[in-house]
């Protein structure tokens, strides 16, 4: 009786424990090796958390506008600090066109002075330079020289400098072109240049304009192949 009654009693135990085994199972789960690790320890990730600062960073994120523009307008082009004051000053400022008229300047200037033709030439020029111009053509009349230039074309023309006074600008344009030139003398023999030798040339001309003026012409007041 006691043997039977004390193998009852394992049995009942082993029962009661499978029975809290089978519950522990249930509510603990079963780890299979792919869980997620715990959070908080070191080398885990919070992967909604770290998307979640991130986003936060995002949203402090804040565009900053182009230094120098202002709000609707572009972004002034680079170029020597006096053009900014000329942009100020001149609204209707383009460096494109004055560098277009510029050269159109720098054909009709060299194809008049080597015509001898003053009248073309005045406008053009300052008093100071139209008056060496004019010396120059005057000399080589009175030596029966004739002077021919063939220009080939502009191969470039930039802004090198640009200076404001008052309201009065200067710039300055580096120009590169393919001439041709050539100088006779009164017997029509070739004493300088040649018809059929293309030089390139390169100068500096400095054009000068009074920002105040209702004129918008540019006269040139120097050149030089220096600068």
């Amino acid at each position: 009786m006691g043997g039977d009654y004390q193998f009852l009693e394992i049995l009942l135990l082993a029962m009661v424990a499978g029975f809290i085994l089978l519950r522990l199972r249930g509510v603990l789960g079963r780890r299979t090796g792919h869980e997620r690790p715990p959070r908080g320890l070191p080398g885990s990730r919070d992967v909604r958390n770290e998307d979640k600062d991130q986003d936060d960073e995002e949203e402090k994120i804040i565009s900053l506008p182009e230094r120098g523009a202002r709000d609707g307008e572009e972004p002034e082009p680079a170029g020597p600090p006096g053009l900014a004051q000329v942009r100020r000053l001149d609204r209707n400022f383009s460096e494109q066109q004055f560098l277009q008229g510029a050269q159109a300047a720098y054909e009709m200037i060299v194809t008049a002075f080597a015509k001898g033709e003053k009248s073309e030439l005045r406008p053009l020029l300052s008093d100071d330079v139209y008056r060496s111009f004019e010396e120059a053509i005057d000399a080589r009349d009175r030596a029966g020289e004739t002077h021919e230039t063939t220009l080939i074309g502009i191969k470039s023309a930039t802004i090198s400098e640009a200076n404001v006074t008052g309201r009065v600008a200067e710039v300055t344009v580096k120009i590169v072109a393919e001439l041709m030139n050539q100088t006779k003398n009164a017997q029509g023999e070739v004493i300088g240049g040649s018809g059929n030798t293309i030089e390139i040339v390169a100068e500096y001309w400095t054009f000068r304009r009074d920002l105040s003026s209702s004129d918008p012409n540019w006269v040139l007041i120097a050149t030089s192949d220096q600068q």
